[in-house]
């Protein structure tokens, strides 16, 4: 069985080292310090590898059932979902006005990436719930906000975010399910969802639908869509559950991962709804929950990959294989174990800084969100915007490549099923692929980010890694070590997007040929800042007198590695991208 243990001291370090949380003028943080967040990391980081991580498996070997119309959870995650509520881990960073406890959301995102690498399946059930809460807490009426936002708070009632239709998937302006409005304020929801995360199961007494549907007189597209809350359950005038709406559960997808998610087939039969925001603007309501979802999926495509380095990096510890190549290294045993092996090592030092360097960028975006929220900073809404399709695209893309590396480790035993190493590839893989794929996160980030603003916040973001190099400069180590490599990605970035603007009007499709490798590009260079700032930190430490001297010099050996190993990787996007359309292009439909 896998095991899987919270990396606090990282995250620690993140937090008070990198960003400094305590030392921020912004609500809520002052009382964010070290001790504060040990205890609070500590107790996550126990329910999640005492109470999710041993469901992990039970998840993905029973799934979820539809039974009588009721969709039933793998064993023990009931229970496990009351230890989380009891505990208030699905209300951290939720409004003390409805029952949350009120932190930074920085703190709730760093209990979700442990719980997310403990149990992602499970994890996705209040995941979707908070982004549910966050649209009707951004956009619904006081009383809708009364009715609904205590119980999902607490996860009594869990939420869920309706897009998908079998002939609309990213394209939603062509979804057919409709809503045809009621005399009496409501409208009746007819249509088919499909994909739908968490859309049923017998863990919360109900379940709150947001479901995007067309209502007359919006016209075609996307500018016809509004969205509207559907409870499984319709509420009596005196609070409690009355009888079930007109939706139910058609099917459950069999799916290559996250059995013990309930993906679902929603059924809507005139089911009775209310509008959430405005009419004919269901799309700015549901991006509330899209934005949010989309940094969390970037959070599990690496906090998936964390596990499965954890059981790789043990097991190259443990496993005799051959002998050094420099003489026996276990000469009292039939053979060296694996990681005395270079390519073993290239292999977990390219997970070790991948996964070092993507939770500090997770990080510092949850930190742009409460700066965006709490401050009404402009500049990090907007560059937190544009960081998203990064931060969703590239750490997924980069998750899942890391949770193939660390099943290589084990050689064959990591196809096989009881060691466990293949659940962490095959959970990763949907996120990739789900809150938009990472084309369509490319596409975003070529087409509308790097121009929102008139270019203002990518911008803004070449004036932080220049700022970050001027600033280290005096210290020749990280000059040479993390300033230099991160000066020419940086540049590398820069010509890339001097590419973009300059053929984008007249062959858009030289820039949408090279999205995918831009996203890519802009993640290493991303990385390389945060690598440069965790170097600069380390150093600090050192010179101090830390008494982490061991923790800092493997910290700053880890982003030696990315720098030189890692980040060369921009000149190659690049070169892509130059080559412009025509290589793209070429062939006609008929040749593929």
């Amino acid at each position: 069985m896998t095991t899987y243990a919270a990396p606090i001291r990282d995250m620690q370090f993140v937090l008070h080292d990198v960003l400094r949380i305590s030392q921020q003028d912004l609500p809520g943080h002052g009382d964010l310090d070290r001790e504060f967040t040990e205890a609070v990391l500590a107790a996550a980081g126990k329910l999640a590898a005492e109470v999710l991580a041993p469901l992990n498996p039970v998840g993905d070997r029973q799934g979820c059932r539809l039974e009588n119309g009721v969709v039933r959870t793998p064993e023990g995650f009931r229970a496990g979902f009351e230890r989380m509520r009891e505990g208030g881990w699905t209300a951290l960073d939720c409004d003390p006005e409805f029952g949350g406890q009120g932190m930074p959301y920085v703190i709730g995102l760093a209990a979700g990436e442990m719980f997310s690498a403990a149990n992602m399946a499970f994890t996705m059930y209040q995941g979707l719930t908070h982004g549910a809460y966050s649209a009707i807490h951004a956009h619904g009426s006081d009383e809708q906000k009364a009715t609904y936002l205590p119980k999902m708070v607490s996860c009594e009632w869990t939420g869920t975010m309706n897009l998908t239709e079998p002939h609309a998937g990213t394209d939603l302006g062509l979804l057919r399910t409709k809503a045809e409005p009621q005399e009496d304020g409501s409208y009746r929801i007819t249509g088919q969802k499909i994909f739908i995360s968490a859309g049923d199961h017998d863990m919360a007494q109900n379940v709150i639908h947001l479901v995007l549907a067309k209502a007359p007189g919006g016209g075609e597209g996307t500018k016809g869509i509004s969205l509207f809350i559907v409870p499984k359950f319709l509420m009596n005038e005196d609070g409690t559950l009355g009888e079930r709406n007109a939706v139910s559960v058609g099917n459950l997808e069999e799916k290559m991962g996250i059995h013990g998610n309930a993906t679902c087939v929603m059924n809507y039969d005139g089911a009775r709804g209310w509008l959430l925001g405005e009419l004919h603007k269901g799309m700015r309501a549901m991006f509330t929950m899209m934005n949010e979802a989309r940094v969390g999926v970037g959070l599990q495509g690496y906090a998936v990959a964390e596990a499965a380095y954890q059981n790789a990096a043990a097991y190259a510890r443990d496993r005799l294989q051959g002998r050094a190549v420099t003489g026996d290294a276990n000469p009292s045993g039939p053979a060296d174990p694996l990681i005395v092996h270079p390519d073993i090592r290239r292999n977990l030092m390219d997970q070790k800084s991948f996964l070092e360097g993507a939770r500090a960028l997770a990080f510092w975006g949850a930190h742009l969100i409460d700066r965006a929220h709490l401050a009404q900073d402009k500049q990090a809404d907007d560059l937190v915007s544009l960081l998203t399709p990064v931060i969703k695209g590239f750490l997924t893309d980069k998750g899942f490549e890391t949770a193939v590396q660390a099943q290589q480790v084990f050689g064959g035993h990591g196809y096989i099923e009881e060691q466990g190493m293949s659940q962490f590839v095959r959970d990763a893989r949907i996120a990739m692929i789900y809150e938009g794929a990472n084309g369509v996160q490319a596409l975003d980030l070529v087409g509308r980010k790097l121009a929102a603003e008139g270019g203002k916040p990518i911008m803004a973001f070449f004036e932080m890694v220049k700022a970050e190099i001027k600033a280290q400069e005096a210290d020749e180590t990280l000059r040479v070590q993390f300033c230099e490599p991160l000066k020419a990605a940086s540049k590398d970035l820069q010509s890339a997007a001097m590419f973009f603007m300059e053929q984008g009007m007249k062959n858009p499709n030289a820039a949408l040929a090279g999205s995918y490798d831009f996203m890519h590009l802009f993640g290493h260079v991303a990385l390389g800042l945060m690598w440069t700032r965790m170097a600069a930190a380390s150093r600090k430490a050192l010179e101090e007198g830390t008494q982490d001297a061991a923790f800092h010099e493997t910290k700053l050996a880890t982003g030696r590695y990315y720098m030189a190993r890692q980040l060369p990787a921009t000149a190659m996007h690049l070169a892509r991208i130059r080559s412009g359309a025509e290589p793209v292009m070429a062939l006609d439909a008929a040749r593929f």
